[in-house]
């Protein structure tokens, strides 16, 4: 696993004044909030994300969330299994490599979609148990930003099936089951969770918050 600290940054100078310059800003006009040292870079790059400064309180944390998710990643190799395409096109590729991390989704697989008809289910339901039939959720890195069924499937196998993925990233935007859903899964003691209060979300919050915690991995991974 490669330890040159290339990944996380922007590539040039001004972009790099750019980035530094905008969470300046942000850390100037958010007020206070009661986030820990590890905890307010996820959130301020997820506000960054959106210009919403309602992400400072409507973020919450499991408290192992951020060791877990350090810890998953600097294992190396842990997959990120996503509700939607979006969130695997939008992870940076260097970054995953980085940490010998791939990307899954399987959203608009055939027999995902054939299956969800025969049962009259969501794709992403189907989604979520093809991924555990497959072994990938165990130890994994869940993102959804998209599906609310996704995330109270997947609250579902975490319950009934003993699925225990590393970290959940649970921030599905919507009005139907959104905010009912991110509820479900913040109820669980058995997995570490970020997720966003009420119908706020989507894959770019979720994005925003896996490169945060790479960033922060990485950081680590120097300094050890």
């Amino acid at each position: 696993m490669s330890t040159v600290n290339t990944i996380t940054e922007q590539l040039t100078r001004a972009g790099q004044a750019i980035e530094h310059d905008s969470f300046a800003i942000i850390d100037q006009e958010v007020g206070p909030h009661g986030y820990t040292p590890q905890q307010w870079p996820i959130v301020r790059r997820m506000i960054h994300a959106n210009a919403d400064f309602d992400f400072n309180g409507l973020t919450c944390f499991h408290p192992d969330a951020v060791r877990a998710g350090l810890q998953a990643m600097l294992r190396g190799g842990t997959p990120i299994v996503a509700d939607v395409e979006m969130i695997c096109v939008g992870l940076s590729k260097p970054r995953l490599a980085h940490f010998g991390m791939m990307t899954h989704q399987f959203i608009s697989d055939a027999d995902v979609i054939a299956q969800a008809r025969a049962e009259d289910t969501t794709r992403a339901v189907q989604a979520m148990r093809k991924a555990q039939r497959l072994g990938l959720l165990d130890g994994a890195i869940i993102g959804i930003g998209n599906a609310p069924t996704a995330l109270i499937e997947l609250v579902r196998l975490i319950r009934e099936d003993g699925v225990r993925p590393a970290l959940v990233v649970g921030m599905p935007v919507g009005f139907v089951s959104a905010a009912e859903s991110k509820a479900l899964m913040a109820g669980l003691d058995s997995v570490p969770w970020i997720v966003i209060d009420g119908r706020k979300g989507g894959s770019t919050l979720v994005v925003a918050a896996l490169h945060a915690l790479l960033a922060l991995a990485e950081a680590q991974q120097k300094q050890g």
